[in-house]
């Protein structure tokens, strides 16, 4: 497995596919099959059997997930798409990430 610089809870924007150049934020990560879902994209209806906690049954929208190259990692704090994201600020104990050179979106 690798290791992603993409976290939960960060902000993304798709670069490809269906979806290209629609934004989010990270709702999980699946390592194994290097695949991110993002909230709010990448919609697809589950048709449901009727059972006992869904007595009716029905269609349902679930978000699926998106090959990690897909994405793009964006600022948290601006609309700004980060180019490099390697250094990161020593504040006591908690390490937050800072982008050394962005582009403005505007």
């Amino acid at each position: 497995m690798r290791k992603f610089k993409i976290k939960v809870g960060d902000f993304v924007k798709v670069i490809a596919g269906s979806n290209k150049g629609s934004e989010g934020k990270v709702v999980s990560i699946i390592k194994k099959r290097d695949k991110v879902i993002i909230e709010g994209l990448n919609l697809v209806k589950k048709h449901i059997k009727p059972n006992s906690k869904n007595p009716q049954g029905g269609i349902e929208e679930k978000e699926s997930p998106i090959h990690i190259s897909n994405v793009f990692l964006l600022n948290n704090v601006e609309n700004k798409e980060s180019v490099k994201n390697k250094s990161k600020l020593n504040t006591g104990n908690n390490k937050k990430k800072v982008s050394q050179w962005v582009i403005f979106l505007g």
